[in-house]
């Protein structure tokens, strides 16, 4: 078995990675050719094909990030972990980007990326960060990444044997 099969995550366990961690970075096309990367706060929801896990973000209507994807609705994600190259692990999905302005569905994902992040022990945020949000959600869009390929890796499967 190759090294790169040694340290591939399964399913299961690339869900409850991208489940634990906090940052997303996202990278964009830009339309001077070279990547944007930004990092995203984001949550997973259960909403592809089948119930496939995506994950979801919220941003700037504005940004350069959309005005990317509104030309190209791709995004490269990686999360990653680790301090030390035996402890590293990580995901890279390659997706197709929805772009959400509902603000309905725009506060909904707001309010839950709060309650992710800073919620109260049944992940709901307080009612100051709930009236933010309302204010904020009709100049944001929601970011739906729907996932084409992964690459993973976690160093640790190999036991400090490199």
């Amino acid at each position: 078995m190759s090294r790169r099969e040694q340290i591939r995550m399964a399913d299961d366990e690339a869900l409850a990675f991208l489940a634990g961690e906090k940052t997303v970075v996202c990278a964009t096309n830009g339309v001077d050719g070279w990547p944007h990367l930004m990092p995203l706060w984001y949550v997973i929801r259960q909403t592809g094909e089948g119930g496939t896990p995506q994950l979801w973000a919220w941003t700037f209507a504005k940004s350069q990030k959309v005005r990317n994807l509104e030309r190209n609705p791709r995004a490269t994600l990686q999360v990653e972990a680790g301090e030390e190259y035996h402890l590293l692990r990580g995901a890279m999905l390659r997706c197709d980007v929805v772009l959400h302005r509902d603000v309905e569905t725009v506060t909904a994902l707001g309010l839950e990326i709060f309650g992710r992040y800073g919620g109260d022990r049944a992940g709901q945020p307080s009612g100051e960060v709930r009236e933010m949000v309302r204010r904020q959600a009709p100049k944001r869009v929601g970011l739906q990444f729907a996932e084409r390929s992964r690459a993973t890796w976690d160093h640790r499967k190999l036991g400090g044997v490199y």
